[in-house]
Parts: C-alpha cells; structure tokens; sequence
C-alpha cells in the first residue's frame, strides 16, 4: 500500500500545492505557512510532497544527511575522507508533534551513555533528521512559542547550535519548514507570521462539481490504493522531474533592475515591516521563473510571489484578517513587462502607479475612510445615530427589551489579573507555575524523556552510593540518580467572559465601553498565549456564544455582533458557566481557570432572581474558582450590587473604568502629586 495519497491527485489546491513547490524549489523562502479548515487536504498534500521531490546523495553512514560534494561539511560525525561511500536515498519527511520537548527538537547529551559509560555523546534531535528535507508542524499555532522560534530561526541561518548538559555541537539543519494550522483554534503571534516564508489560505470548494470529484478520488483511492498510485505515476514522475529542472536552473534567473523596483514598490504600497517581504518575494518570484523554466522575472512571477508572501505580513494586531487586495497588487504591477531597451513604456506605468493606487490605499489602513465617501451614505448614518439615541433614552427610562447593538472602541492595556498559587498548566505568559521554562527552584527524578540535568542535584543522589558501587576516584552514576531541573515559569489560562447584554447595559456609551474593556482583555490574552471562551446572558437565558478556543480574532467578532437588550438572567448564566468549566475541567485538566463575571449586577428574570442569583454565586465562590468581577455600574445613585455579587464569588471587585492599567498608573501620579505638592 502507498504510504501517502499521490500529490498530484489533490483537487482544489492548487496555490498550496504551488508554495510548496516553490519552497522546494528555493528553500532560501523559509518556508510555508498553511492556513485553512479542517478536512482540506492539509496534512495529505504536505506527507505526499516528499515522494515527488528528487532523491537526495548522501555520505553513507552520516546521521546528519551530509551533501558529499560540500567542501567543509557542517557535520559532528566528521572529518570525512576524501573517497567517502555515497548512497542516494529519498527525502525525508519528519514530522515534529506538537508535544516535543526542546531536547527533542535540538538533541542533547545521550543520557544513557553519559551516567552508564561516562561519555559524553551527542544525540541528534529532529533538526539533524530533517537537514535536506522537509520539517512538518501540524497544528503549528499550538506549539510553544520559544519552539517555533527555534524552528524559524534554524531555518533562517541553515544550521542548529546545541549549547547545553555539557554539549557543545553545530550541525547543518537547512530543511523546508511546513506549518499548517487550523485558524479557529488560534493564531500564531504577528512576529512568527512574518518569519514563515509564504502562507497560503485553503478552504473546502464550494462547486458541486469539484466536491464530488474529490470523493470519487478519495473512494477510489480507499478501494485500491495500489491502483489508483498507479493511475497518477506519470504525473507524479513528470513533477519530479520539473522540479529537478528548477532546482538546477534557479540559480541562473536574472533579477533584473525592472523586476527588484517593481518588487520594493509592491512591498512599499502594501506597507509590509521590514525588508523581509523583499526579500522572500524575490526569491519566490526567481523560483517560480524556474519552474516556468524561465531565467528572467516576468510580471506573472512578482504577482505569483507577492499573492503568497504578503498576506500574512499586512497584520498589524491579531484582530486583522491576513489577506491581500489582489486589484491593488495588479493596480501597482501594472501591464507592462521587463521593457527589451531603456526606452521601454517606464513613464506612463509610473504615472499609472502614482495617479491610481491613491484610491485603494485608503481602504487598506485600518480605521481609514474611502477617498472618496458616499454622501447619502454618511446621511444615512446620521439618521441611524439618531434613531439609536432615541432608542437607548427608551431603554434607561423605561427597560424596554428592544435590542441594540454597540461598537467597540480602540482597545487599551488592561490591568494583569491572573489566578492564584502556583500551576502546572501550558506555557504562556500569565499566572504562576511549573513549566518547562524558567528559572530554576529545585530537583526531582526523572518521571519521563526530556527535561533539563540538574548537575549538582544528580551529584549528590550519585555520591553516596559510590563506595557500594566499588569507585573510590571518579564518580558512577547509574539511570537513578538522574535528576532533572524544576523550573518556575507562567502558564497560560483559560479567561472565560460572562457578560452581561441586558437591557440595563444597553446605553450605547455603556455598551461601548464594556465591549472595549472586553476587546483589551482578549488582546492581553492572545498575547499571553491564553485560550478564551464567551458567555452571554439576556432576555430568559445564558449562551455560550464561543467554546473555549485559542482563536482570539473570532471572540473579538462574537463580541462585536454581540445586542443588548431584554431581562437579566443572572443566575441562568451563573449555572451555564458552571456547566461550561466542568466540561473545560475534563478536556484541559492542566489549565486552570479565571472566570471574568462583566455586570452591573442586577438580575431581573424569574422568581427571586436576585436571591437564586447568590445562591449560585455561592456554590462557584465555595469551589475555589478565580473569578472577577467588572462593575458596570454607572451615575451617581448606584445600587451597588455588582460589589456583592464578587463576595459571594469570593471574586476580585473591579469597577469597569479601573481595567486599564493607564486608570490605575493615572491614580498613583496624582497621589504623588498631591504628596509632593504638601
């Protein structure tokens, strides 16, 4: 049976299927970023990609992959001799799962050898298996972060450095790194973005036709997969053979002055950071030439460069939606073609490009208006403004359940709040706890592979023992005294949101400015790597709007759609949440819990509401929970019943316009100045 569905026979794929080639063509690009749904052929295009790629010449016997052509191979298993023993043998496709320690990925000192024979040996981690291959993340968002970066950063420099437990190694480590990532269960920092070459976005197609051609293939392939390989050989031969031809002839394409201007005005209308989108966007469109089996750039070749390596770098905070204005990119390419003589057609493309992207570079900034607005568009914004005033004076005077909905406004630094004690969760960058990072308090026995040596601590449980063990000079140690370091770093959490919609915090300025509270939360939790969930709560019932998630950009969606109006279910939303941690308790045991209750506090709906409503409010403050609660209390006259909801949660109390952390430093500075001023 194949090992892997034939890459040719993939439908439905094709720029995926053409930045993967790319990389394979140019490894310089860094890599490819694949973004899309479950069930698209992600990890089926990406395991069948080593079978189509040419086969490799290696230095027999070498665990790092050595190219025997290479003058001064990068390699700890050298020096080689002059008439090494070559085999040739297929690429290999290595597979990083999302659970490897760092020890696996770098390798480090061989345990074993070292405590039973006293040698210190180098075993070689994943980089080394993967040099001259491919190096596969599935599920890249959900690896820590310091791993990616070791990832990319190898990629980037084409080796692996290895300082640690007494090794000292450098080995090549020059691979094509795959990610590929489902959107809904996170995103993966702007910074880490922009170090992936290319990205590509996949979808499921919606032809009828295509879909149906993709089951017929897939069933057919189930049945007989024997058969159906041999039914795409010859595809799967010719590919080969085409990306064997650009892998000799990209070293021969010319970037010419037209092709690298054009280029750096790409780049430059786009507003990319830095000067790595040049420079991938080059590369790209110097292997896509070669795969064209072309020496010289064309315009295709920019446009086809500049589709896959632009989109993830226009993000500016994790709310953005990667993506690229495809008539912009053609707008600022223009029609012209690298011109045969100095007195090409340059003039009128440049007045082109200086009279025409004015008008689509607007829309591209965030917040920006059109250049040119419709005016009965703005006329009927005003009206609307009118009729939501009229509506949310409705609402204070008299609680009508009609509903509204509210925009929130540019999110700020929001005070830390994390759980307390000491946990064992994933690594993140919020509470306290044991991690795989940090600094080091202590020792224990090794439970499992991987983990840090504490040298001095595997000394002392060895010391003892050495006169039973008939050593009276150096030490021996045996697999028993081995301890590894305990660190304390930060884990992430899980924050999840009760909020209040309503109709006593339907006022549009309220709405607003507890939505813009929320939106800064989650920008802190997607920057401390934490997973969010969204409950709501009006009219005769509580919503989970949004599961417990890593996608950060689609609870800032959630929340901006989220209405306001109605009766105050308060108690029904304290059992949902309930519900929601019990169920989070079974999935994520390790990660442990802040529940942030957003509420004036009141509860209207059902008999004794307010009661039913402590009562509940109870039973989660008896259960250790860390929980807060947001006041949105507002006016002069306030009720104060959002302060004795956070008692019975046993919860932190915290008025709503105390969340930034700008309220709390702007309340120190006055102190301070009224201090000094005495």
């Amino acid at each position: 049976m194949p090992q892997h569905y034939p890459f040719s026979a993939v439908v439905g794929s094709d720029d995926m299927a053409l930045a993967l080639t790319l990389s394979t063509i140019s490894p310089a690009i860094g890599g490819v970023l694949v973004r899309g749904e479950k069930g698209t052929a992600k990890s089926t295009m990406v395991r069948a990609l080593a079978s189509v790629l040419p086969p490799i010449d290696v230095i027999a016997g070498d665990r790092f992959s050595t190219d025997p052509r290479e003058s001064n191979p990068l390699s700890p298993d050298g020096p080689f001799a002059a008439d090494v023993d070559v085999e040739t043998r297929p690429v290999r496709l290595v597979e990083l799962p999302v659970g490897a320690t760092e020890d696996r990925v770098l390798g480090s000192l061989h345990l074993e050898k070292a405590l039973s024979d006293g040698v210190t040996e180098y075993e070689p981690g994943l980089l080394a298996r993967a040099h001259r291959g491919i190096l596969y993340v599935d599920e890249v968002n959900l690896l820590h972060d310091h791993l990616v970066d070791l990832l990319l950063d190898a990629a980037a420099m084409g080796r692996s450095t290895v300082e640690r437990d007494g090794v000292s190694v450098e080995h090549a480590a020059r691979f094509v790194l795959v990610g590929t990532m489902n959107p809904e269960e996170g995103e993966l920092r702007p910074q880490l973005l922009d170090r992936f070459g290319l990205t590509v976005e996949v979808a499921a197609p919606r032809d009828p036709e295509t879909r149906v051609e993709v089951v017929r293939r897939r069933l057919a392939y189930e049945a007989d997969p024997d058969a159906f390989a041999a039914t795409y050989a010859e595809d799967e031969a010719t590919l080969t053979d085409r990306i064997q031809a650009a892998q000799k002839l990209v070293d021969q394409v010319d970037l010419s002055e037209w092709a690298l201007l054009k280029i750096a005005e790409v780049c430059a209308a786009f507003e990319v950071d830095g000067m790595r989108a040049d420079i991938v966007t080059a590369r790209a469109a110097a292997a896509h030439a070669a795969w064209n089996g072309r020496t010289s750039v064309l315009r295709e070749d920019i446009r086809a460069a500049a589709r896959l390596a632009l989109p993830h770098r226009r993000r500016r905070n994790p709310f953005d939606a990667p993506g690229i204005d495809e008539d912009l990119l053609d707008q600022i390419l223009g029609d012209d073609e690298p011109p045969p003589e100095p007195e090409g057609d340059g003039t009128d493309d440049v007045e082109t490009q200086e009279s025409e992207p004015s008008e689509s570079d607007s829309p591209s900034e965030p917040g920006s208006d059109p250049a040119e607005p419709d005016v009965s568009a703005q006329d009927r914004g005003e009206s609307q403004q009118e009729r939501q005033s009229q509506r949310e004076a409705e609402q204070q005077q008299g609680g009508t359940s009609e509903v509204t909905v509210a925009a929130p406004q540019q999110p700020y630094r929001p005070k830390l709040f994390t759980v307390g004690g000491t946990g064992a969760g994933e690594s993140g960058k919020r509470s306290r706890a044991i991690t795989e990072t940090g600094r080091r308090i202590g020792a224990q026995r090794r439970t499992s592979q991987g983990g840090s040596i504490h040298l001095m601590e595997t000394i002392r449980a060895a010391a003892p023992h050495q006169h039973a063990r008939g050593r009276t000079g150096s030490l021996e140690f045996r697999a028993d005294d081995l301890r590894l370091a305990v660190k304390e770093g930060h884990e992430s959490n899980l924050i999840l949101f009760c909020v209040d919609a309503s109709g006593s915090m339907a006022a549009r300025k309220r709405m607003e400015q507890v939505k813009t509270a929320i939106l800064s939360l989650l920008m802190d939790a997607y920057q401390r790597r934490d997973k969010v969930g969204l409950i709501t709560f009006r009219q005769d019932g509580a919503e989970l709007a949004l599961p417990p998630t890593g996608s950060i950009d689609i609870a800032a969606t959630r929340l901006a759609e989220l209405p306001a109006g109605g009766r105050t279910p308060l108690a029904e939303a304290l059992l949902k949440t309930a519900d929601v941690l019990r169920l989070e308790r079974v999935r994520d045991p390790r990660r442990r819990p802040l529940l942030v209750v957003i509420t004036d506090g009141r509860a209207t709906y059902g008999d004794n509401a307010l009661a039913r409503a402590h009562h509940v409010a109870k039973h989660l403050g008896a259960t250790g929970l860390a929980s807060l609660v947001i006041d949105c209390e507002t006016g002069k006259f306030r009720m104060g019943l959002a302060s004795q909801l956070a008692d019975h949660l046993m919860a932190e109390y915290v008025p709503l316009g105390e969340v930034s952390a700008s309220a709390l430093t702007d309340v120190v500075r006055s102190g301070l100045h009224e201090t000094g001023a005495a």
